[in-house]
């Protein structure tokens, strides 16, 4: 991403925060490069299982040119796609956690090297592109049925 592209992305990310100077500040100082946001305002974001989550990763990215920011966590244990607000709070499916409204995610700098226990596997490009609640949901069913393969 070029660095146009990473402070559109920063800026963007930054515009949840309650102070976004200070989230701004936060990634630049933090030894870890991550800053507290809240979900639901400009995005939720609906985590899925590592290995689920690679395989509906590996169908979207077959089905759209670029879904929405993706994130992986704790070893790629779980995978973090973003999506619209208020997908949280409607989705019903079992395994898939929701960080909707009321909720807080760790989220690292979109222009850092992995320092932490959070990457990108897709950075937020800065426009609020987000993945289609309902084309993920086809991709979870797709690559749960092996389509991934």
């Amino acid at each position: 991403m070029t660095g146009t592209g990473v402070r559109a992305a920063v800026e963007w990310l930054a515009s949840v925060a309650p102070d976004p100077g200070a989230c701004r500040w936060e990634w630049e100082r933090n030894p870890q490069g991550v800053a507290l946001l809240p979900a639901g305002r400009r995005w939720d974001v609906l985590i899925l299982p590592g290995e689920l989550g690679y395989q509906t990763l590996d169908v979207l990215t077959r089905l759209i040119d670029r879904p929405g920011p993706v994130l992986a966590g704790f070893g790629d244990a779980r995978m973090g796609f973003f999506v619209p607000p208020g997908t949280a709070a409607r989705w019903v499916g079992t395994g898939v956690r929701g960080a909707g409204s009321g909720t807080w995610i760790v989220v690292p700098h979109p222009g850092r090297a992995v320092v932490g226990k959070v990457r990108w596997l897709i950075p937020p490009d800065g426009s609020g592109t987000l993945t289609d609640a309902t084309l993920l949901e086809l991709a979870m069913h797709e690559a749960a049925a092996g389509g991934s393969e």
